[in-house]
């Protein structure tokens, strides 16, 4: 490629999910709505694992951290899509482009190792009880959620930079609401074969390594489930995992088809679909499963809505 046919970009333009005027409005009240429940739902999960006693265990250790990666990844991306539905431009800066996209992959990957965390855990829960308080004490739950951040973390700045690095063309238009790596790939002018190398090969082992961990888990949970006596047993054990088998199975069945379709068969209306699924619809989704699903969070939200009342009547 002539190196005078490069050009030093200083903004993207982002086509945004449509380019239907009249969808413009409705899409903006839709999405906004979502991300508002989506930042209250993981913002009450956070609060109350953190301050109810009765929720000071290893299961709501994970999901505290669940709901700070689902508040982190719809954040970084739903904030900046609803403005660009009011915009008459969808601009978006060179390096808030290269924030969005490293934070994105940071938050992304994290979950895609603390799933196969609580998976474990639920599996310690069910199929050895006894030993369950020793092998998930604090300091265990710490470096479960320790090693995906640190490991995450590298992931993404390797990405970022090695994308950032090398040369776009005139180009600048990205055929998505967001900056993702695989859009930003179509507009460098330099070999891409290294970084789509990478990047391969992570989220194939992300992918296959956490899948494989979350499989085996359940496959031996139920199995353990299968061989207790009592209906009453299978039944609680069942509805523990429940819950978290219902997140697994969105984020896993998004991701698969969003990333391991052949590239022939990409359409990016299917691929925008897809992205919002698993960036605001999921963490909209995954605090009102558990709340739902779950007695003790929802005790511990009508406890902490009755002490909210108290004392604002005593003011």
């Amino acid at each position: 490629m002539d190196k005078h046919n490069l050009t030093v970009l200083n903004e993207f333009i982002l086509m945004g999910i449509t380019d239907h005027t009249e969808l413009q409005v409705p899409l903006f009240g839709l999405f906004l709505i979502i991300y508002m429940i989506s930042v209250v739902g993981n913002l009450g999960i956070i609060i109350l694992t953190k301050i109810d006693s009765k929720l000071q265990t290893p299961m709501y250790f994970f999901l505290r951290h669940l709901a700070i990666i689902d508040l982190g990844y719809s954040t970084t991306v739903g904030p900046k899509m609803l403005v660009n539905f009011v915009v008459d431009e969808n601009t978006i800066s060179y390096y808030f482009c290269a924030t969005q996209l490293a934070f994105f992959i940071l938050f992304i990957n994290v979950e895609f190792f603390l799933l196969p965390a609580m998976s474990y855990d639920r599996y310690m829960a069910i199929c050895n009880p006894l030993l369950y308080t020793a092998i998930m004490s604090q300091r265990t739950c710490w470096v479960l959620v320790a090693i995906p951040y640190l490991y995450s973390t590298f992931v993404s700045l390797l990405v970022t930079i090695k994308i950032f690095n090398l040369s776009f063309c005139g180009h600048n238009v990205i055929s998505h609401f967001y900056c993702d790596s695989n859009p930003l790939l179509s507009l460098l002018c330099s070999d891409t074969h290294e970084i789509q190398l990478i990047t391969l090969i992570l989220a194939s082992f992300d992918l296959i390594v956490s899948l494989l961990i979350v499989l085996t888990s359940y496959l031996l949970v139920f199995v353990a489930i299968l061989r207790m006596n009592s209906a009453v047993g299978r039944h609680k054990a069942f509805s523990t995992c429940g819950s978290h088998l219902m997140v697994v199975v969105m984020f896993y069945g998004t991701l698969i088809f969003m990333y391991m379709q052949p590239k022939s068969s990409h359409f990016f209306d299917a691929d925008k679909v897809a992205s919002i699924f698993y960036t605001l619809v999921i963490p909209m989704l995954n605090p009102l499963i558990y709340s739902l699903r779950n007695k003790d969070v929802k005790y511990a939200l009508i406890n902490t809505w009755e002490k909210i009342s108290k004392i604002f009547s005593k003011v």
